[in-house]
Parts: C-alpha cells; structure tokens; sequence
C-alpha cells in the first residue's frame, strides 16, 4: 500500500523553506498532496489561482529532479483538513516546524486531527538550519518593501512577487 501523504498550507507564498520540507517528505512519502487552503481569513495576497500555479511549478522542478518515483502534486481544498486528507487517501499529515511557537499550535491540531481520525497519523518535520527562519508573511513584507527575495523563495515565485511590488525609484 501506498503511504500517501499530505503537506497543507496557505503557501502565500511558496518559500524555499516549503520546498525543503516537500523534497524530505518524499523520503517518507510514496507520494505527497501539498494541499492548497483558500483560507481567507489569513487574506492572501495571491488568489487561490495563484497560489496553486506557483506551487505546480515548484513541483514541476522537484519532480523533474526525483530520481526515487516518488512524486508531489498540489490540490486546493475549502474544507476540513481531515475530510480532505481522507479524500485524498492519505494516512498521514506533513507539518514543517521552524520554532517553538509553532508547535504549540501544531501540537494543539495534531491532538484535534487524531481524535478526528485516529488511523491518520502527524509526522512533524524540523525546518532546516538554513530555512528555519523563513516565513511567507516576512517574504511579502520584505517584497512590499522592495527588497531582494531571492534567496528565501524559487525563482518564479520571486520573479511574481517582484511584478506584484515593482521597486520605486
């Protein structure tokens, strides 16, 4: 049996800290649903639309350089993140970790999800030393700003955020 997993997020953007969590996932994953949420309450500077084609190409790169079969794909999803993991057919939820102000939260939602479907499984994954600090909202800030955001997103999604806040002069 396939392990499928599910990696959820807003992904407003999609950051190289995303992408380092996706690629180690595929180690334990057959194959992983990164799970797309229009969450407007989190009032998202890209639509839905957006955000989706933006995480399709970072998939398209990663895929195009797996070398183990093991494949990611992106979804959008509205509704409960249970009912959407069990739509997906999936047995266990990717959360990336980056400081100890998020694992409350995620240990809170870990708790919730496992009495909402015991068979699903949450395997929190550590932001890498070189990510660990990244966040989209600081992306969007420092991109807002006219800074350079190279380094902490893929190029597309940096060439995107750079025609969404073009520099002043």
């Amino acid at each position: 049996m396939a392990r499928i997993g599910v990696y959820p997020g807003t992904f407003d953007p999609i950051t190289n800290g995303h992408v380092d969590i996706i690629r180690r996932a595929l180690r334990i994953c057959d194959k992983l649903i990164v799970g797309v949420a229009i969450n407007v309450g989190k009032d998202p500077l890209f639509n839905l639309k957006e955000r989706v084609e933006l995480v399709d190409e970072t998939l398209r790169q990663i895929n195009g350089a797996s070398t183990n079969g093991r494949v990611a794909e992106s979804r959008p999803f509205q509704n409960l993140l249970m009912h959407f993991v069990e739509e997906c057919g999936a047995t266990m939820i990717v959360r990336g970790l980056r400081a100890v102000s998020d694992f409350e939260y995620e240990f809170q939602m870990a708790g919730m999800n496992a009495r909402l479907n015991p068979r699903v499984e949450t395997v929190f994954l550590m932001a890498s030393e070189q990510q660990h600090f990244i966040a989209s909202r600081l992306v969007k800030e420092i991109a807002r700003l006219g800074g350079d955001v190279t380094s902490f997103v893929p190029k597309h999604v940096a060439d995107r955020l750079r025609a969404r806040f073009p520099v002043k002069k």
